[in-house]
């Protein structure tokens, strides 16, 4: 999960904002402003005002225009598309309606509002604190805003797929393979390649490779290292082999996402 804070240029006459795979949360904390938004081949206008969350829509690149006072603020959230998926997937499977969930959000939550708040105002917080965290506000919006029902029981194989998600996690910078991470959580091949998809929608490499994107955002925001040293360490075959793979799920190269 990315937490960042922003103070915005109080008038904007052509601003393009690039679609981004992860759930993107926004909450105005001061300024007003008319904010007139083109998405989609749509049109919409609204008020940017302290309070009012936003959520934007996945892969969905947005040009926007307004005029606001001197003094515009906001904290925004990205919770990774890996958790929205698996969370998904434990709801029931059906597919997200984001657009539901954005025109119900603009109503207000003052539950999300406070978390958002919250999150904001920490200066750091630990990889437990930041996964708790986007679990829970992806389940509450799931399940608030977006019409999925509330979360069934876990299972023991959805203990197994959790073993396997830390497994993942341990060993990023390894050429794992499908049949070591079975092997890890006790099932064959082919009851793993049924478990994970069914537990989180999405295969068990496409899930790997979301975590290792992740990993690699962490890096370019949090450190120095050249992208080829991030490369290694995130499991992909070379600086080319990242590149390719960043650029299709961020739509960004890694260093234009480095240095914006």
């Amino acid at each position: 999960m990315l937490v960042q804070r922003f103070e915005h240029v109080p008038a904007a006459e052509e601003m393009e904002l690039p679609g981004a795979a992860d759930l993107h949360l926004v909450l105005p904390v001061a300024g007003r402003a008319v904010m007139e938004a083109r998405s989609g081949g749509r049109g919409s206008r609204c008020t940017w005002a302290p309070g009012r969350l936003e959520v934007g829509i996945p892969d969905r690149p947005v040009l926007r225009r307004y005029r606001g006072d001197a003094a515009m603020r906001s904290v925004q959230i990205h919770i990774p598309r890996g958790t929205v998926d698996a969370v998904a997937a434990r709801l029931g499977g059906r597919a997200v309606d984001y657009e539901a969930m954005a025109a119900s959000l603009a109503a207000g939550d003052p539950l999300i509002e406070e978390a958002v708040r919250a999150v904001g105002s920490l200066d750091e917080a630990g990889d437990l604190y930041a996964e708790s965290t986007a679990a829970f506000l992806t389940v509450h919006l799931l399940t608030r805003h977006a019409g999925q029902p509330d979360p069934r029981p876990p299972t023991r194989e959805d203990a197994r797929v959790g073993a396997a998600v830390a497994v993942m996690r341990d060993r990023l910078a390894d050429p794992i393979t499908l049949a070591e991470i079975a092997g890890e959580v006790h099932l064959s091949v082919y009851h793993f390649v049924r478990v994970f998809k069914g537990s989180t929608g999405m295969t068990s490499y496409r899930f790997l490779t979301r975590l290792r994107i992740e990993e690699a955002k962490r890096l370019l925001r949090d450190t120095d290292l050249a992208i080829a040293q991030i490369a290694v360490r995130c499991g992909f075959a070379g600086p080319g082999a990242l590149s390719a793979s960043f650029l299709r799920h961020t739509g960004a190269r890694p260093s234009v996402y480095r240095d914006p």
